[in-house]
């Protein structure tokens, strides 16, 4: 579960500042590279939510 984890941090957090800039040198605004973080972090909500169970009323002891 370390492994994932630590992998996409380094993607995603990893190329943050890269890709940031980028999109903001392409564009022109300050503001644009903002949409980055907010994508990923709006991808990693609707990922969750789709393959995540649901564990109300259930016994996670199985």
């Amino acid at each position: 579960m370390s492994l994932p984890y630590h992998i996409g941090n380094g993607w995603f957090g990893g190329f943050l500042p890269t890709t940031a800039f980028a999109m903001v040198a392409a564009t022109g605004d300050i503001y644009y590279g903002l949409w980055y973080p907010i994508v990923v972090a709006a991808a990693t909500v609707v990922i969750g939510l789709l393959f995540l169970p649901e564990t109300f009323r259930r016994s996670i002891d199985r």
